[in-house]
């Protein structure tokens, strides 16, 4: 039996993902900051919740030793993330974003795959074949981004894309340093999802697609890329 924690499982993708893991025989922790919230979903799924706070040590680690008396881990997903948008649902620029935001925004998406990866990397290491899957975004790729041709070069956002493009290094870094744990970055496409008011322009059953077959491969599988539902990404 696999047993797999996704953070930030309550909705969206995290919450697509846990049904279609469950669906698939894994037993799954739903991670998620508000108990009650967590708690029901949850008990919709069959999954079992766990309430884990990506921002808060204390949280964390509670959370890694209700899963490992729930006997242990075999699939960390970095599912909780932020977009940080401003008024009206509007992107922050250049020239309006500041140090503060920045430091939130990361305090969650990079901050926070380093403080969960650390606390559960124990576990993991005591698996037969452990995963880790980082949600990254196609914003994160420099060379898409640059290129005036890609859907990516309009987006005028600095606090997200950087955020993302820190997750791809972590994962980088971190499959050099585990190579016996597949670790991979994924990018779930434009996702209609509260991330970002709704507005992306694909179901979240078609994003969670990477992030389940990422979740699913083996000993022998990719470790240290960046794909999307078609295959890899350019960094």
């Amino acid at each position: 039996m696999t047993t797999t924690l996704i953070t930030g499982a309550n909705k969206g993708l995290g919450f697509e993902t846990a049904r279609r893991l469950v669906a698939a025989g894994h037993t799954v922790f739903m991670g998620s900051r508000d108990p009650e919230r967590g708690r029901h979903a949850a008990q919709e799924l069959g999954a079992r919740a766990v309430v884990i706070d990506v921002t808060d040590d204390a949280s964390v680690a509670a959370a890694a030793k209700t899963v490992e008396a729930g006997g242990g881990l075999d699939v960390l997903i970095n599912n909780a993330g932020v977009e940080g948008r401003g008024e009206g649902n509007s992107v922050i620029g250049a020239a309006d974003v500041t140090g503060d935001m920045m430091r939130e925004l990361f305090e969650t998406n990079v901050f926070g795959v380093v403080r969960v990866t650390h606390a559960f990397l124990p576990l993991l290491q005591k698996s037969a074949a452990p995963v880790v899957v980082n949600l990254s975004s196609g914003l994160a790729s420099l060379a898409r981004i640059t290129e005036p041709a890609t859907p990516s070069h309009a987006y005028p956002g600095v606090a997200y894309p950087a955020s993302k493009t820190a997750v791809n290094m972590i994962t980088v870094q971190y499959a050099k340093a585990f190579p016996g744990i597949r670790i991979n970055a994924v990018e779930p496409g434009y996702t209609a999802t509260d991330l970002n008011g709704n507005t992306g322009t694909q179901t979240v059953e078609q994003g969670a697609e990477i992030i389940v077959r990422m979740a699913r491969i083996g000993r022998d599988g990719p470790t240290g890329g960046f794909f999307d539902a078609t295959g890899p990404v350019p960094w």
